[in-house]
């Protein structure tokens, strides 16, 4: 009997979640086209089956993001349906408890959440670069090449030198409108150095009409000025590039990449862990979802059920967001940034389902 009812939350639940799924995604692509035909200027050089591409390119981004979402709404519309049909009283009533009824959609929802880390993310972030590129061919800007407010740090054997630039060409290898702050081995502030522009080079950033101002000196003025770096090309990439444009199997080496050239590695950490803690993301998704939703549906207050579950999903996301932004500013270790709201979350859900059912 567990064995069949098993088989049959599991159906029910993949069925529920796979709807909301493709529903949201669906409503994504319809909204995102339409935005992306909006912006055409030139219906020559953006036809409309392109732009159409460009939509399923950018899409799969977007429903990663509100994947854990598709999941609460998914379990809550799979254990309302079944307490509005009774399922779940003759399930009780048969000698199963809450916790043997709700194991499939445990189950599943870590299973969904490995099978998006491993092999939906890296497709999403590939088709995210596909859709990058294909922009910029229908727009006319070369957005996968520049970016601006861009910053890097670099370790040399006279110290650390932090820079900034107002645009970054390239993948970060020209850079315009920069000020780089030089210190010492020992972490004292050396001098400042501003140029209207920078070219990486061989061992050195090649700086134009630079202006440098060290410590208790006038400033000194030069057509070109060499900056010792141990940079190279593919290290500067990668500081240009966003951690979710990055797969989860590239990950791992972007991260020892970052910590061996003395680059930041915060963001990329927590993007490894926050896919990596994914499985217990969705899972703590379906137990609040069970929490908000396993009363009996005769009682009343349907309408309560429905917007508690909902506000308990978009406080926990205000959670992730949150911790998310302390972990990228360095401020809590990345694991604890990405892991805790997950953990906490589950924790919550698990001890109001406890207190329901076992008193």
């Amino acid at each position: 009997m567990i064995s069949t009812f098993s088989r049959y939350m599991t159906r029910k639940f993949l069925g529920s979640v796979g709807g909301t799924f493709l529903g949201t995604a669906g409503l994504v692509l319809i909204v995102d086209f339409v935005e992306q035909l909006r912006r055409v200027e030139d219906p020559t050089r953006a036809p409309t089956h392109l732009v159409a591409l460009l939509t399923i390119y950018r899409v799969p981004a977007f429903i990663e993001i509100v994947l854990p979402f598709a999941v609460l709404v998914g379990a809550m519309l799979c254990f309302l349906g079944l307490s509005r049909k009774l399922e779940l009283v003759v399930a009780r009533a048969a000698g199963l408890s809450a916790w043997q009824f709700l194991s499939p959609a445990i189950v599943v929802a870590l299973l969904l959440g490995v099978f998006a880390a491993l092999v939906y993310n890296p497709v999403a972030s590939d088709f995210r670069e596909r859709g990058v590129r294909l922009e910029s061919q229908l727009f006319g800007r070369n957005l996968s090449e520049q970016r601006t407010n861009f910053w890097l740090r670099q370790a040399t054997p006279g110290g650390q030198a932090v820079i900034n630039a107002a645009s970054a060409m390239d993948r970060g290898q020209r850079l315009s409108g920069v000020s780089i702050l030089v210190y010492d081995t020992d972490g004292h502030f050396k001098e400042r150095i501003d140029a209207d522009g920078a070219e990486l080079g061989d061992g050195y950033w090649l700086l134009n009409r630079a202006r440098v101002t060290p410590v208790g000196a006038e400033p000194v003025n030069h057509d070109t000025y060499r900056l010792a770096t141990r940079l190279t090309a593919e290290q500067v990439r990668q500081s240009f590039v966003m951690p979710e444009q990055v797969s989860f199997w590239e990950l791992p080496q972007f991260i020892e990449l970052a910590r061996r050239s003395g680059l930041p590695v915060a963001r990329f950490e927590l993007q490894y862990q926050l896919l990596l803690a994914r499985p217990l993301l969705l899972v703590a998704m379906v137990l609040v979802a069970a929490a908000a939703s396993l009363r009996f549906a005769r009682l009343g207050g349907l309408g309560r059920t429905i917007l508690g579950g909902v506000v308990a999903g978009f406080l926990l996301y205000v959670g992730s967001e949150l911790a998310g932004n302390l972990g990228r500013s360095n401020l809590v270790p990345p694991v604890l940034a990405a892991w805790s709201p997950a953990f906490i979350g589950a924790l919550m859900g698990f001890m109001v389902l406890l207190k329901q059912e076992d008193g």
